[in-house]
C-alpha cells in the first residue's frame, strides 16, 4: 500500500498496537518462517525485489518481505477524528494510544494524527471500523462478523469488496470479512496483497480528484 501511495508523493503511516508489525503475515502462515502467495499477487512482490521460489504453478514461497514503510509499533488506535461534511461525518484522522507494556502504568495522553485518509486493516478485530460504529453517528455502519472459513470465495471477496466505507474511511485485509461478513481465508496471502494494492488505488485516485476539485 504504501509503496503505491508514495509513487504519487503520498505520506503514509502505519500504527501497529504490537512490537512486531500485525497479522499473520509478521510471523507467515501459523507461524512459520515464510508465507505463501498465489498468482497474480507475485507481480505486487517483484516491484518490492522480493525474492520468489516457486512452489507449484501457481504459487511462490516467501522468506521475507520488506515493506519499507514507516511505522510506529505498540501503538493501538483509541478514536477517531471526524468532521461533518456536505451533511455527512467524513473521517480525517486517528487518536492513538500506546499500549506497550512500558507504559501499562502510566497514565499517558492520548496523540492524534491528522491525514487526508484512514484505512482499516486491523485484521480480524476491524478495530478502527468498531470504533467508528459506536461513536460516529449518522453513519450506520455495522459489523456482521466475519463468516466461517471457505478460502477461494474468500480470497476473492476480501479483494473485490475493498472500498471507502464511509468519507475518508477504507476498508482492506480481514477488516472486509468483519464488516461484510465474507468468509475467511486459509494462511496463503495474495488476497492480502491483492486487496492492499486496491484500497491504495482507490485511495489514491480519490485524494487527487478531491484535490483537483
Amino acid at each position: 500500500m504504501r509503496r503505491i501511495l508514495a509513487r504519487d508523493g503520498l505520506s503514509t503511516l502505519v500504527i501497529e498496537r504490537r512490537l512486531s508489525f500485525g497479522g499473520g503475515i509478521g510471523g507467515g502462515g501459523m507461524q512459520l518462517p515464510a508465507i505463501l502467495v498465489q498468482k497474480p499477487a507475485d507481480s505486487i512482490l517483484k516491484d518490492f525485489n522480493c525474492r520468489l521460489q516457486p512452489f507449484n504453478e501457481h504459487i511462490y514461497v516467501v522468506a521475507a518481505i520488506d515493506a519499507r514503510a514507516e511505522i510506529l509499533l505498540g501503538v493501538s488506535v483509541d478514536d477517531v477524528i471526524f468532521r461533518i461534511e456536505n451533511d455527512l461525518p467524513r473521517i480525517v484522522g486517528v487518536v492513538v494510544q500506546w499500549s506497550s507494556t512500558i507504559m501499562v502504568a502510566l497514565h499517558v495522553d492520548p496523540v492524534s494524527f491528522k491525514s487526508k485518509a484512514v484505512i482499516d486493516c486491523t485484521g480480524h478485530e476491524a478495530e478502527i471500523l468498531s470504533v467508528v460504529s459506536r461513536k460516529v453517528l449518522g453513519l450506520n455502519i455495522a459489523l456482521l462478523g466475519e463468516a466461517s472459513m471457505r478460502a477461494a470465495e474468500g480470497e476473492m471477496l476480501t479483494v473485490e469488496k475493498t472500498c471507502e466505507v464511509c468519507p475518508g474511511l477504507y476498508v482492506a485485509w480481514m477488516s472486509v470479512a468483519n464488516l461484510y461478513r465474507t468468509p475467511r481465508m486459509r494462511p496463503i496471502f495474495g488476497g492480502m496483497l491483492l486487496s492492499g494494492k486496491r484500497v491504495a488505488e482507490l485511495m489514491k485516485n480519490d485524494i487527487r480528484r478531491k484535490n483537483q476539485t
